[in-house]
């Protein structure tokens, strides 16, 4: 893992975003190593199966995202039929947050969107989990979770389009066996 963020963080960050002065550059690559490797090892705590994480700046901007997909352990009695799983996860309240059935790959899912409440070392995060039934597999789940800070503001419209761009990627979701 290291070796990769290396790469990553030296190789594809030759430019700083706008308003961080050269001389901060190689503090703000510290910095974003020190994040991706915070985001690494939580995904790898929580089960996480894959990390995506946008690495190069589109338009000048780096943009500050992430998402995991993990198997979740839950439904693993396989006689307990998806809506029922669903609606218990749905009924699990998060503080300001809102559970939706909604389909994706062709079953029925829950979406969940809420804010983080951040600690001292975070930003506050607008976050969107999907958990999802594994097709043909039943009591199998996968959750994909999104995280972003957005521009530093979590309610405005920069960070409403990331969210929009992220369950426009969940509405592509499709199952394949190779």
């Amino acid at each position: 893992m290291k070796e990769a963020l290396e790469r990553i963080l030296f190789s594809h960050m030759e430019q700083v975003p706008e308003g961080i002065p050269r001389d901060d550059a190689m503090r703000f690559r510290l910095e974003m190593r020190r994040q991706l490797e915070k985001q690494a090892r939580a995904a790898r705590r929580n089960g996480g199966l894959d990390l995506y994480l946008p690495v190069l700046p589109r338009g000048g901007i780096f943009l500050m995202a992430s998402f995991i997909v993990a198997e979740l352990p839950i439904g693993r009695d396989r006689t307990v039929p998806p809506q029922a799983v669903l609606a218990q996860l749905a009924a699990e309240k998060v503080p300001g947050g809102t559970a939706t059935t909604v389909d994706v790959a062709g079953a029925p899912a829950l979406r969940r969107a809420y804010r983080s409440t951040p600690d001292e070392e975070e930003l506050p995060t607008r976050r969107v989990d999907y958990v999802i039934p594994v097709a043909d597999d039943p009591g199998r789940w996968v959750s994909i979770n999104f995280s972003t800070p957005g521009d530093g503001d979590i309610d405005s419209e920069f960070t409403d389009v990331l969210v929009e761009l992220f369950d426009a990627v969940v509405g592509t979701f499709k199952w394949s066996y190779e």
